[in-house]
């Protein structure tokens, strides 16, 4: 059958399909990336969060959110990189209820091999093919991108319908 409705956007939507895919495959596996230390592509991506978000103090529903996780998603990672030692947690005096997390200088000196490591065998290759990409053309294909992962979360949401508590037996 031919999908028409597509038109000639196929092989692109295909490549989407291919690439979210392939993500999800490996988005849980622990693997060390080229460190001394086991954690998914969903863990690093939080370390890189919060390096990023460092001097904002953004919270971490925030980050979950730009993200595109949930927020005890995000938690669960927290958690995991800081028994990793990756992270350290601080509250402010007089405030223990706000949890601020920063990385540790562990969490510093692997996400650095980490990012060595990757832009070697993956984003050094992407980003020589994106820099011959002229700026509007990129706006317009991480549109795209942000469209399609927009819809995906905005549905998600939907499809879970609210949440009630059921008493049990």
């Amino acid at each position: 059958m031919k999908l028409e409705w597509m038109g000639n956007h196929r092989v692109l939507i295909e490549k989407i399909i291919k690439y979210g895919n392939a993500y999800s495959n490996t988005y849980k596996l622990q693997r060390s990336y080229g460190t001394d230390v086991m954690f998914s592509a969903s863990q690093i991506q939080t370390l890189e969060y919060i390096l990023e978000s460092e001097d904002k103090d953004e919270k971490m529903s925030e980050m979950a959110a730009r993200l595109g996780v949930s927020r005890s998603t995000f938690s669960k990672n927290v958690k995991n990189l800081t028994e990793k030692g990756l992270l350290e947690k601080y509250h402010l005096s007089g405030n223990r209820k706000d949890i601020y997390v920063k990385p540790s200088a562990k969490g510093r000196e692997v996400y650095a091999k980490y990012t060595d490591f990757v832009c070697k065998i993956c984003f050094n290759d992407i980003f020589q093919h994106a820099d011959k990409i002229p700026e509007a053309e990129k706006e317009q294909f991480i549109r795209i991108l942000d469209l399609l992962a927009d819809v995906l979360l905005w549905y998600g949401e939907k499809e879970q319908g609210p949440r009630t508590l059921v008493k049990i037996d």
